[in-house]
């Protein structure tokens, strides 16, 4: 009877392969392994409760969900991209490290603009691009490549500092539901106050390497100075 406790894993494994809603998976999983460890309905709605009380700052997470969704329906997602193409003239580089200030500032909200595959690779790639198209010049694959990695790079620098500067994220809760059991009670909004110098350094640091690096690329694949070079304007009939 013991081993039987252990069906609850097997309803998750067999509800993940069957691909079916992740929540009520989980949900019917609980309910297996209360009813055969013998919890029973009361035991179980308890422990569920009591759990719920003692991370009830899970529920800011729920609410900032809904937040989230409504902004990002609300057309958030292009007013940021608007935002970046505005920068004219700007270099690959400088490009990715505004876009780097943008989504710390969005990330302290808590607002999502869907990662690399989401914005990065549709949105933030083709304005890099376009900088070098609008010298004239034609994007080097391994250019352009090296790109693709200093996007992304930015992307995970700078949702990753930045979404602790909310106190309801995920992130915040995580590290206050991990110290609490040690003895460690953690204020949410003290916490988000101390990243604040850390998040400017790593994205200032980031953002500056990844300026230098793409003007040196550029020099390697175009030569001349730190900037992409215009070439030289055609005369009529040559």
């Amino acid at each position: 009877m013991e081993y039987l406790v252990l069906l609850g894993i097997a309803v998750v494994i067999v509800g993940f392969a069957l691909r079916l809603d992740a929540i009520l998976i989980v949900f019917l999983a609980a309910i297996v392994t209360a009813l055969l460890g013998n919890l029973g309905i009361d035991g179980f709605l308890t422990t569920l409760g009591e759990s719920f009380v003692s991370n009830r700052s899970v529920a800011l997470f729920i609410i900032i969900l809904l937040v989230t969704g409504t902004l990002e329906r609300n057309g958030l997602k292009q007013a940021a991209a608007e935002l970046i193409g505005k920068a004219k003239g700007a270099t690959p580089g400088i490009i990715i490290a505004l876009y780097g200030v943008m989504r710390l500032v969005f990330a302290a909200f808590n607002v999502s603009f869907g990662g690399v595959a989401g914005f990065v690779r549709p949105i933030i790639m083709p304005m890099a691009v376009g900088a070098i198209e609008a010298t004239g010049h034609k994007p080097d694959e391994d250019y352009v490549e090296q790109l693709k990695g200093m996007a992304s790079g930015m992307e995970n620098v700078a949702w990753f500092f930045g979404q602790v500067l909310f106190v309801g994220t995920s992130g915040a809760i995580l590290v206050k539901t991990t110290l609490a059991p040690l003895g460690y009670d953690v204020d949410l909004l003290q916490l988000a106050i101390i990243e604040i110098p850390v998040a400017l350094i790593a994205v200032g640091v980031t953002a500056a390497y990844y300026i230098i690096k793409d003007a040196r690329l550029r020099r390697k694949f175009y030569g001349g100075g730190s900037g992409i070079r215009k070439p030289a304007a055609v005369k009529e009939g040559e």
